[in-house]
């Protein structure tokens, strides 16, 4: 539809709504964001802006996100085709602005599930930040990083 995005990640509802060929309502859209099972939507305060809470894979974007201490583990949830590449260069954000991870298991496994048979790794996420690695937590609890270096990763 031509959506812009303000260099902070935020569209245009009025623009969603004006523009969406599925004839979108304002109460159908607050329906979404309500009601989505990842929490991948918010609105602005007033309902005249909304923004995907992490996993923008759109470039030039100045995202803030709120730094945080991370607990002692995290979670990501991959495939088994994926786990040799892993394993040798650790996880990487590739497309998107940060690697994604959960604060537990069952999370990072749904995630996992939809790429193929489910593989658990366990981040050693407090050494990382002790060594001076920043995370980030997204408005709907996902931990936020760069990267995941090789030496902080355990296969479950």
């Amino acid at each position: 539809i031509g959506l812009k995005l303000e260099t902070d990640g935020w569209a245009s509802v009025e623009e969603i709504l004006n523009n969406s060929p599925l004839q979108v309502k304002l109460e159908e859209l607050k329906y979404v964001v309500a009601n989505n099972d990842k929490r991948r939507f918010s609105f602005n305060v007033d309902f005249t802006k909304i923004k995907a809470n992490q996993g923008h894979s759109v470039k030039n974007l100045e995202l803030e996100f709120k730094e945080v201490i991370p607990p002692e583990i995290l979670y990501h949830g991959t495939a088994v085709p994926f786990l040799k590449a892993i394993q040798a260069s650790g996880l990487n954000k590739g497309q998107r602005h940060h690697v994604h991870l959960s604060k537990d298991r069952q999370t990072a496994a749904n995630v996992g599930r939809r790429h193929g048979e489910v593989v658990i790794l366990a981040i050693a996420s407090q050494r990382m930040y002790q060594a001076g690695y920043k995370f980030y937590l997204s408005e709907n609890e996902v931990y936020l990083v760069d990267l995941v270096p090789v030496e902080y990763l355990r296969v479950l």
